[in-house]
């Protein structure tokens, strides 16, 4: 079977698709054409040069397909930007190709009424990011020892702050509030070369409201949810991460709830293999909830609306993407070698709060390698990893 035209056209600082295909950032869209074993791109002569270091690329300058023609004839620069995707496709022979669901309209549109055949495929876009190289790896471990040394800073924050007479915490002489354990994520990061502005720190029944970024004073005694997703500049790969920490004295329901998830979080890491299904992975994980009575999606009546025990999917696909497949989740997806997957089981209940736990782990031939090194105790302790704030 003859290999499909892939044709894009994007920037790599916010199209995962091309990223993938061009491992360095360009913040101007240019057009990617991937035709008969041959990859090219056209784009400003500003960026052939790095472009043509990237192995297998041939760069193809704009002028090449007429730009000073095209504008000397009164073209706008966006009228000749089309004019010169449709030489470029004609001319390298890209008259049928597959395309991202993102592909611009407007220039779909021109390229067909040119002549040239255009096919949406998310599947083929999403799959073709799901085993990573070496450099990806590589620039996951980095953001993953950032996200460690951020989720460290937290514990260690928690850790020296003592509880006021009302129950808040407090850490010298102030009081300890997300935003200044935020800020400590925030340092951690930058000192560890790594940027990321999705930042959970949150506290008490907020640990329960979907991606709460978290707000206002910590309390002793309750759940403090850490979930962070960094990313390495190099690469543009993410990483993923959630620990649950608690102040002071654990109470039974939370400690109930750790019990389950940690169970949860260990049978998936036992069951990781190439191949498996990853509906059987989310139904792996849901074993110690169902056992203990607490709902999950594997019980969920259709139409009705699950908040409370473990009431999201299992986790996901990262790399590019934060998240991005596999979806692991109720679906016919499989895991392959080479998919980098975030599984974080959680457990909880509105108004009061919960426990979620969340590692990161890259399948292989034999299983799983766990990319995560950070303890899962709920009393927060001093942990070293990487550069803290």
């Amino acid at each position: 079977m003859a290999t499909p035209t892939v044709l894009m056209y994007a920037d790599t600082t916010r199209s995962a698709e091309l990223r993938n295909e061009v491992p360095h950032t360009v913040h101007d869209p240019f057009l990617y054409i991937e035709h008969a074993g041959q990859k090219h791109t056209v784009l400003r002569s500003l960026e052939v040069a790095r472009m043509s270091e990237v192995p297998g690329m041939t760069a193809h300058p704009l002028e090449e397909f007429g730009l000073d023609e095209l504008v000397a004839s009164g073209l706008s620069g966006e009228d000749a930007t089309l004019e010169i995707a449709l030489r470029a496709c004609r001319e390298l022979g890209a008259e049928r190709a597959l395309v991202p669901p993102a592909f611009p309209i407007r220039l779909a549109d021109h390229l067909r009424a040119g002549g040239i055949e255009l096919d949406v495929d998310a599947e083929l876009f999403a799959t073709r990011r799901r085993v990573k190289s070496a450099a990806q790896l590589a620039g996951i471990k980095r953001a993953q020892t950032a996200c460690e040394a951020a989720v460290a800073s937290v514990a260690a924050a928690l850790h020296a702050a003592d509880a006021d007479a009302d129950g808040g915490l407090v850490l010298d002489g102030e009081p300890l509030t997300c935003e200044r354990l935020k800020e400590g994520v925030a340092l951690a990061f930058l000192r560890n070369g790594c940027g990321g502005d999705d930042v959970i720190v949150a506290h008490g029944e907020q640990t329960c409201i979907g991606h709460h970024s978290g707000s206002g004073q910590v309390r002793t005694g309750e759940p403090v949810t850490v979930d962070l997703c960094p990313r390495d500049p190099e690469t543009g790969c993410y990483t993923d991460i959630t620990r649950t920490f608690v102040h002071g004295e654990v109470d039974d329901e939370l400690r109930l709830y750790y019990k389950l998830v940690r169970d949860s979080i260990e049978r998936v890491h036992t069951a990781i293999r190439p191949g498996l299904p990853v509906r059987e992975l989310h139904r792996i994980s849901c074993e110690p909830f169902e056992d203990a009575g607490q709902p999950t999606r594997l019980t969920k009546k259709p139409g009705t609306v699950l908040n409370e025990g473990f009431f999201h999917s299992l986790g996901h696909g990262v790399g590019l993407e934060i998240h991005e497949a596999p979806h692991l989740d109720q679906n016919d997806d499989v895991l392959v070698v080479g998919d980098v997957i975030a599984v974080e089981p959680g457990c909880y209940r509105q108004g009061f709060g919960g426990v979620r736990l969340e590692d990161l782990v890259l399948v292989t031939e034999d299983g799983g390698e766990l990319l995560t090194d950070y303890p899962y105790e709920l009393t927060p302790t001093l942990v070293s990893r990487g550069a803290q704030a």
